[in-house]
């Protein structure tokens, strides 16, 4: 079914910093109102994303969003977000969606991590559910899902995606202000460090 104007979606998405990434939950209506916002952080090349996340979710307490959507599986340098623990947390289906084709992660894992890091990464990396490509307008995606079909996830992202825009809109919003919030983060510590 897809979803009607003011069917609401979570767009969940990072933005990295050296030792810190700034997330940004975005509550956005089909009909592309922005309904509130929240951040939460995690640790580049950690492995608390999903925490994180999860934090988003607590902190807006929204029982009227339907679905979560998250930018990408790796924000903050390979901190995977293992999307059916998220789906689980939220009790509501959770869509990640990626922006370029690629051949996956494990071999750029491999180049960066070793030992446990990499076990780690590896086995919550191949617990993830399979790409599949889906045309917005002029543009491809590419959607994971979890707790919803395939072509219902689709249903929903092209739903959520402005026409010409390529970007569902509540990553598109939650991208912009995690953006900003780290920003305004780097900018108040480089004033308390002088």
């Amino acid at each position: 079914m897809a979803p009607k104007s003011g069917s609401r979606a979570v767009g969940i998405a990072a933005s990295d910093a050296t030792e810190r990434s700034q997330l940004c939950g975005a509550v956005v209506r089909a009909d592309r109102v922005v309904d509130e916002v929240v951040f939460a952080t995690c640790t580049t090349g950690g492995s608390d994303a999903t925490a994180a996340c999860c934090t988003l979710l607590d902190s807006l307490d929204r029982p009227d969003v339907q679905w979560i959507l998250v930018a990408g599986v790796a924000p903050a340098w390979f901190n995977i977000v293992d999307l059916a623990a998220l789906a689980d947390h939220a009790d509501r289906p959770v869509i990640a969606v990626s922006f370029e084709d690629s051949d996956g992660l494990e071999t750029p894992l491999r180049e960066q991590f070793d030992g446990e890091e990499l076990a780690r990464r590896l086995e919550r990396y191949r617990r993830l559910p399979g790409r599949k490509r889906v045309s917005v307008g002029d543009d491809d995606v590419f959607v994971r899902a979890v707790g919803i079909a395939d072509d219902e996830a689709a249903e929903v992202v092209t739903a959520f995606t402005p026409d010409g825009s390529g970007r569902p809109e509540p990553l598109r919003v939650a991208r912009l202000i995690a953006r900003a919030g780290r920003q305004q983060f780097l900018t108040e510590n480089e004033k308390t460090e002088h």
